[in-house]
């Protein structure tokens, strides 16, 4: 099943992804002031019978609404799952993958509060000159856990959804280089959509070692830049949110990025790889669309961003010079 957040008129609504007569999407309302979130938190079996229901009442054309983010998360871990892309971002040192990439799944926490719909305008953050894209794709934990074993973690799966994590290249790299980030070149924009696809229409998909193989493309201005399977990352979703459960808790609603997919899943792979910006930073006016197998289609148009003062550089303060016994 599919759920969906929406506008129209000023309203916004969540409900059903279904077909219409001519073969069209539409969208199913659930009752009044239920959310996708508040199906999440009452679990996937009790989410399938309020879609169910949602689904004999009338629809409303895709092609009338504003696609909102399918739900409002309350955090979003973004991991680097995927060694190719790895590869691809370490290359212009001519470093390999760092040892302790293989000995756990890493992430940072973005910020929830920057989710856009699959097909709004994406602003370019201030002060970058080097956009970029992530392709990637999200799972959306469905039931409250701590320090979950694998197994477990599969139990905690509500489903999953196309992420595009937007990053301002040029401010990244800047913040890493200080060893903490990314902050400000990643917080700007995170796209999740079309749709939030439950856990259980995806399982034709799931191989012999637990992944998903589902295939991934992204392409601007209708060229195609990247194409890869989710089954390449190096750990499955259940390993994922078992590791972000560890000493800690996991909620209904957390989304969970499996990381930038290799081939082409992001400019600056290519530009590692290739020891030039071939091809270039995104630029206004740029489309970047998004397809995963079994999920759905994402696309946004790049927009002029704000244009602030530059950040004052840090003053140079007098030493300590009397240091404790």
């Amino acid at each position: 099943m599919r759920f969906a957040t929406w506008e129209a008129g000023g309203v916004v609504s969540a409900g059903v992804v279904g077909d219409l007569p001519d073969g069209s999407a539409g969208l199913h309302e659930l009752p009044a002031r239920t959310t996708v979130l508040d199906l999440v938190r009452a679990g996937l079996p009790a989410a399938l019978e309020a879609g169910a229901a949602a689904l004999q009442g009338p629809a409303v054309p895709l092609d009338r609404v504003r696609l909102l983010p399918p739900l409002q998360a309350p955090t979003v871990r973004d991991f680097v799952a995927f060694e190719e892309h790895v590869e691809g971002m370490v290359a212009p040192s001519g470093d390999t993958v760092a040892p302790e990439w293989y000995q756990a799944p890493t992430f940072y926490f973005t910020n929830p509060y920057a989710l856009v719909g699959a097909h709004d305008d994406v602003a370019v953050p201030p002060g970058s000159q080097r956009f970029d894209f992530e392709l990637e794709v999200a799972v959306v934990v469905g039931r409250d856990g701590s320090s979950l074993t694998p197994e477990q973690a599969r139990d905690h799966v509500f489903g999953y959804t196309v992420l595009n994590d937007w990053s301002a290249r040029d401010l990244q790299f800047r913040e890493m280089a200080v060893r903490l980030g990314p902050a400000k070149g990643k917080d700007s924009a995170t796209t999740l959509g079309p749709w939030l696809v439950t856990a259980d229409e995806l399982e034709p998909y799931r191989d012999p070692e637990g992944f998903l193989q589902l295939d991934m493309r992204v392409s601007v201005n209708g060229t195609e830049i990247g194409q890869d399977l989710l089954s390449n990352m190096g750990w499955p979703f259940e390993e994922l949110i078992s590791y972000a459960s560890r000493g800690t808790q996991v909620r209904a609603g957390d989304v969970l990025g499996s990381g930038t997919c290799g081939n082409g899943g992001c400019l600056a792979e290519l530009w590692g790889r290739r020891g030039e910006a071939a091809p270039g930073p995104l630029e206004p006016g740029d489309v970047v669309e998004m397809t995963v197998e079994g999920i759905g289609t994402i696309r946004n148009r790049v927009v002029e961003g704000l244009d602030l003062p530059p950040v004052r550089a840090a003053r140079p303060r007098p030493r300590t010079r009397k240091r404790p016994a």
